[in-house]
């Protein structure tokens, strides 16, 4: 399940909190986007907060990969950035993405196999750039026979529709610093945020929209 989708059903854990560590409080609209469009095939798009989740998907179906992954440790012989580490890959297989997942700060992956096409951006935008008419729902493009709808609808609790977008408003109203840590970059990476985010759905030119609490 994608990480929106985790925080909907409260399961949230490393991949759902590092989804918010640039943020401060204050209303984020335009956020974590997906485009369906189901008719000979499936396309769905996603915007740059689905990257990891694109790759997790794709590597359950048993697709290669190749392109640039970003971490914290380093896998690949990567060069190291802004203190992470950015290594171009090729020909990587799912179970190496599957073991590496957890420990991963974004996955730039393409991937193929039969009847399945992933492509993506290979630069994430830049923080504060995202807004709720600039929102790039097409960062992540998956293409799909429809013999994978089941796979891919359960993975992004996708509804019935044929032409399906959703995109979410993070509202982050407190943050949680952990306890006894004095560092002031892991003081970052370790705040939790506690909020809202509304959910916006459109099915067939019909919206609905929710509201979830959260904190990750």
């Amino acid at each position: 399940m994608d990480f929106i989708n985790n925080i909907l059903s409260g399961k949230i854990g490393a991949k759902e909190h590092l989804q918010f560590t640039r943020f401060g409080r204050g209303r984020y609209p335009g956020r974590a986007g997906l485009s369906l469009w189901r008719t000979g095939k499936i396309k769905l798009g996603g915007s740059f907060e689905f990257a990891n989740d694109f790759v997790f998907l794709c590597a359950e179906l048993r697709m290669k990969f190749s392109g640039a992954i970003i971490s914290r440790e380093d896998f690949f012989g990567g060069k190291k950035k802004a203190g992470l580490f950015v290594a171009e890959v090729n020909g990587v297989e799912a179970e190496k993405i599957e073991e590496i997942k957890e420990k991963t700060y974004c996955m730039l992956l393409d991937a193929e196999g039969e009847g399945l096409t992933l492509k993506m951006k290979k630069k994430l935008p830049k923080p504060g750039k995202s807004g709720e008419l600039k929102i790039d729902d097409k960062f992540c493009v998956l293409e799909a026979d429809l013999k994978y709808w089941n796979k891919i609808k359960e993975y992004f609790s996708l509804p019935e529709g044929k032409k399906v977008q959703i995109k979410h408003i993070y509202f982050i109203e407190d943050i949680i610093l952990p306890k006894g840590e004095t560092n002031p970059e892991l003081m970052r990476l370790n705040a939790k945020r506690k909020g809202k985010i509304e959910r916006i759905v459109i099915i067939d030119g019909q919206e609905k929209r929710e509201m979830i609490n959260f904190e990750a």
